[in-house]
């Protein structure tokens, strides 16, 4: 007999949870549980991707080649400017000394009449048979000529009168003399005190520069045997020429002539020659120490050899009247 099949009813039911001491089946899979997303304020995003931004930008600065010029302000230019000027060498030692003595420094020229020229010598000659003729004169359309330069020494200023120290064998031959200044400007000279024993001569400049600057002078009392020395003066009439080197004795004695011994001087071995004498040594301050008086050469040369002499401060000052250093 047909047994009628019932058809489910369309319908759809709630399945329902199974319970909790009860395992899932097997053949069945565990249900999965909903979730839902929960939403961030907008102030934490915000803040989240500034911290993200700014973590970026400091890892780019950090790793980043630091090639860009940074741009420095008024006052660091100035700074950095000043630094390098304070880096730079300073002017050494000897010319610095030699910048304080310049001005003080002057040439010496022995002058002497021009000889007669051929032509002179000629008119004269034919004035000689005209009565009341002077073969002294020269004729009146001729001007007299110049004098010449016969000698050529140095010397330095010690008083803003025109006082000027030298040698005397840089004067005692010379009929004239006239002295150069530092600014080039030239005057005639006299002889206004000598003092063989020393071979020191003592002259005056009648035309004197406005800014003449007196030398100012010092003792040996200070002195040491290496100490640099620098010498100023006219060698063979080029100049004023600077030389430099080291004090190598004191107390010499030497004599510069067969008539002529000197004691007390300062030996040095900065270059001078024929024309340096009567010129001042100084220290590296710019004072003078000494006057260059002789040279030694044991050959007939009478260059420089590495030997020089100067007559201390001490000796010229008791010579001319000068108070003790």
């Amino acid at each position: 007999m047909l047994i009628p099949m019932r058809r489910a009813p369309i319908h759809r039911a709630r399945p329902s949870a199974p319970a909790a001491s009860d395992p899932p089946s097997s053949g069945q899979a565990a249900a999965r549980p909903v979730l839902r997303a929960r939403r961030i304020p907008w102030p934490t995003a915000a803040l989240a991707l500034l911290l993200v931004l700014l973590g970026m930008w400091m890892g780019h600065e950090l790793m980043a080649p630091r090639s860009v010029v940074q741009r420095l302000s008024q006052d660091q230019l100035e700074e950095a400017m000043q630094s390098l000027w304070d880096k730079q060498s300073l002017p050494s030692r000897t010319r610095q000394a030699a910048a304080v003595i310049a001005p003080s420094v002057v040439r010496i020229h022995g002058m002497a009449p021009h000889p007669p020229t051929k032509s002179s010598s000629a008119a004269a000659k034919g004035n000689l048979g005209n009565k009341g003729a002077q073969a002294s004169n020269p004729p009146a359309d001729q001007a007299p000529l110049p004098d010449v330069e016969v000698g050529v020494g140095t010397g330095v200023v010690i008083k803003d009168d025109g006082t000027i120290l030298t040698n005397l064998h840089v004067v005692q031959n010379s009929p004239r003399l006239k002295v150069t200044f530092f600014d080039g400007s030239e005057s005639p000279a006299v002889v206004v005190a000598v003092h063989p024993h020393k071979d020191l001569a003592v002259i005056r400049a009648s035309k004197l520069p406005d800014d003449l600057e007196p030398a100012v002078l010092a003792g040996a009392g200070d002195l040491r045997l290496g100490d640099e020395v620098v010498a100023v003066g006219f060698p063979y009439g080029i100049g004023p020429s600077v030389t430099s080197g080291v004090i190598s004795g004191l107390g010499r004695s030497f004599r510069i002539r067969k008539d002529l011994a000197m004691e007390d001087l300062i030996q040095y071995d900065a270059a001078t020659n024929p024309g340096n004498s009567g010129g001042p040594l100084v220290n590296l301050k710019g004072e003078v120490v000494g006057i260059v008086t002789a040279i030694f050469n044991p050959t007939e040369a009478g260059t420089f050899i590495g030997i020089g002499f100067a007559t201390t401060m001490d000796s010229v000052g008791s010579a001319i009247g000068l108070p003790p250093f």
